[in-house]
């Protein structure tokens, strides 16, 4: 059964304004599909809705079988567990007036119901479930106390990961979150994210402009264009002869031919 099934969506801001037409395609637990596409072909409004931020009236989504967004109020919260984000823009997204454990652990305060897998131990304060987290994504714990401001761009992505990953969702969208960070560092994000991936059996989907980062994390492609998806594919595909021109084009401009 597929964790995450998206069906005939398709968004419409104006009548002149088409952001998505007619998407379809399945994610199964585990598996990490790579959207990709360039600017304005309606990658980050398929993540908002996907995330409940937009709606849509035309088509259908569901996530382990329930509606996004869920119909009865009684699963929305349960839906806000299951489904978690990673932005591009960490300086946003973390608070600059809280240093890191308090941030790492917002998510977990939001769902005090939740023992986590990885919290093994009785008695644990918050700052040792906090360095636990920062231990998961290859940080040094000792940097609980520390503020975004003192970390690198790479640093608070990591922060950004382990905070997702706090209440072990069942999705992850990934926005672009490597496009900020220079080349060395994206690869050290991408090899951390399949790491996660194979130890955790999260399902990710992994939004991005740039192919070939998708192509190394992912084991599913699907190209969007102008707002439909122009090809779908599994990686040991990306070089058959019947791909879409615009995905020879994708490829070749990144130069991974």
């Amino acid at each position: 059964m597929s964790l995450l099934v998206v069906d005939s969506l398709s968004k419409k801001y104006s009548k002149h304004v088409q952001a998505l037409s007619n998407i379809s395609f399945q994610a199964c637990k585990g598996e990490s599909i790579g959207i990709v596409g360039e600017s304005g072909s309606g990658k980050s409004t398929l993540a908002k809705i996907l995330l409940g931020l937009e709606l849509s009236k035309e088509g259908q989504m569901t996530l382990n079988g329930e509606s996004i967004p869920p119909k009865k109020r009684s699963r929305f919260r349960q839906y806000r567990k299951d489904v978690q984000m990673i932005f591009q823009d960490t300086s946003s997204t973390l608070n600059p007036k809280l240093p890191i454990w308090k941030s790492l652990l917002e998510p977990l305060n939001n769902f005090k119901e939740i023992t986590p897998s990885y919290i093994t131990e009785k008695g644990l304060t918050q700052k040792e479930i906090a360095e636990k987290l920062l231990e998961m994504v290859g940080l040094d714990k000792g940097m609980v106390n520390r503020y975004p401001g003192e970390l690198s761009g790479g640093q608070k992505q990591r922060v950004s990961i382990a905070r997702a990953l706090s209440i072990e969702p069942s999705l992850i969208v990934c926005d672009e979150p490597t496009a900020s960070l220079d080349v060395t560092v994206q690869v050290q994000i991408l090899n951390l994210l399949k790491d996660i991936q194979r130890q955790t059996k999260m399902t990710i989907l992994f939004i991005s402009h740039d192919i070939r980062a998708v192509a190394f994390l992912c084991e599913k492609i699907i190209v969007l264009k102008d707002g439909s998806i122009v090809d779908q594919f599994g990686i040991d595909e990306l070089y058959d002869s019947n791909r879409h021109p615009y995905t020879k084009a994708l490829i070749k401009a990144a130069s991974i031919d």
